[in-house]
Order: C-alpha cells, then structure tokens, then sequence
C-alpha cells in the first residue's frame, strides 16, 4: 500500500484543480501548471481535497500511484506559494547583478557570464554574492539553479564557486613539500 500515494491533497482557498481527459490543470494566484496523468492512475475531486486512486497493485502501478501525488501535491504548492533554491558565490571578486532581464555573473572566468531566466523562472540577487531562483515550477526551479551552480562548481581545494546556500563543502588537503628529506640519500 503506497502511503503517499493514499494522502489526500488539500487544496488551499485561490487555487483551483481541474481535471479534463487525463490532463490536470492547477491554477491558483501565481500561476497555471498542467500535466498529463499516466492511464493506471486517476484523479478524484472530493470538496477541497485531491484523492489519486490506483488501477491495479503492480508495483510499476504503485510508484507512479506516489508519484503522481508528489507532482499534483507540488504543483498547489508552487501555484500558492513559489518554490526557491538559493545560491551563494564563495570567492574574492564573484558577484552577480541583474541587468534588465538577464543575470550577470563575474565569477574568474575573463568574461561575464550571462544568462537569461526561462519563462516561469525569476532571478534575485542581494549582497551581489546570492542569487536566489524562484518560480512555480519545483522542477524547473531545481534544473536552472543547478545548471547555475555547473557553471563553477564549488572547488574541493579552496571552496570557491557557485554553491547552494548553506552547503558544506568538503575540502581536501593540498600538496605540501617533505620537509627534513636529503637529495642525496643519506
């Protein structure tokens, strides 16, 4: 028995559920996400809550059964409220600023790095160090702050890069000369 997949979704006052076909569509004050159901599952509206109900006991069946509740449980969230990942640039000289609608990244490399938000996806930057990716998308917001962190990840030597806001980064010892060691043998 799939224990996620059996809680109900309750839906908060602003945001609507519709279903038509196997198509649901979740609107709310931040925005609409759609998405397909897969066949073995379905979606019943009972007042304010989301019941998903399984076809069969598979176990293929059962996982997309959680699944499926995961994807609709965080689409009301990020139509409610929108989902942020935040960003942090660790190094003498990193900084970002927003210039119109692109991200400007100095981070060592001889030119800015510039990158344009997609659609659904907003930049913000305070102390020029952190960036802060926010959207209604959970996915979405996830795939653009780690495509930002790829950029420069973080350095297991010094700790410089693009990190994810309050990551340890574990940093390795670096080569130190013998000290005490003859050349000639003795």
């Amino acid at each position: 028995m799939s224990r996620i997949g059996n809680a109900p979704i309750t839906i908060p006052v602003g945001v609507a559920v519709e279903k038509s076909g196997r198509i649901v569509s979740v609107s709310g004050p931040k925005g609409v996400l759609k998405m397909e159901l897969d066949p073995t599952v379905s979606l019943e509206m009972e007042g304010s809550t989301v019941i998903i109900k399984r076809k069969n006991d598979q176990k293929k069946v059962k996982a997309l059964h959680g699944l499926t509740r995961s994807l609709i449980a965080n689409m009301v969230t990020g139509v409610s409220n929108l989902w942020s990942k935040s960003l942090e640039l660790v190094g003498v000289g990193f900084r970002a600023q927003i210039t119109g609608d692109k991200l400007v990244i100095n981070i060592g490399f001889s030119h800015p790095v510039e990158i344009v938000a997609p659609e659904g996806i907003t930049f913000e930057v305070t102390d020029n160090t952190k960036i802060k990716v926010s959207g209604v998308d959970k996915q979405l917001v996830g795939q653009v702050a780690a495509n930002l962190k790829k950029i420069r990840p973080p350095d297991v030597y010094k700790g410089k890069g693009i990190r994810y806001e309050g990551e340890y980064i574990r940093k390795k010892v670096g080569k130190s000369a013998k000290v005490g060691v003859a050349v000639g043998g003795k």
